[in-house]
């Protein structure tokens, strides 16, 4: 059996962050000790693991809730579960997107920056126009970037 905070030392994971997923029943309720101290098992480690690597390739833990209730019914098809897994990977590809077009924009910026004094900055210039990048991107940022 093990502690809450080995299981937070070999996940990597804060202990408050375990006791939240307890909360949203991502994770079970672990059993307890005659102190009240909570126990875990190989499974709640397996399952924590699991969890913690699908928030690094950045699912949402709705995404994450969704896959966990799949693999407990293992006679499920599996293009339910690639689904998800596409899904994710159309939502970093966007994201992806943003931040190269972001980048773009930078670039740009810094490219037409050739003054001496912060008067006449070019990059100041185009942050204060803040007008022209409401209306020209309806409540997005530069190239789509939420604000």
């Amino acid at each position: 059996m093990l502690t809450i905070g080995t299981m937070a030392k070999r996940t990597g994971t804060k202990v408050q962050t375990i006791r939240y997923y307890e909360q949203i029943g991502l994770m079970p309720e672990p059993g307890r000790t005659g102190g009240g101290q909570r126990r875990y098992g190989a499974a709640d480690l397996d399952r924590l693991a699991f969890i913690r690597h699908a928030r690094e390739l950045g699912f949402s833990l709705e995404a994450i809730r969704e896959l966990l209730d799949l693999s407990d019914t293992p006679e499920k098809s599996c293009a339910e579960i690639d689904a998800v897994a596409q899904r994710q990977l159309r939502e970093v590809q966007a994201r992806i997107a943003r931040l190269q077009s972001l980048e773009v924009e930078l670039r740009r910026m810094i490219a037409e920056c050739h003054s001496d004094r912060v008067a006449d900055c070019r990059i100041l210039e185009v942050l204060r126009d803040h007008e022209e990048c409401l209306s020209d991107h309806k409540g997005a940022g530069l190239r789509g970037m939420p604000l």
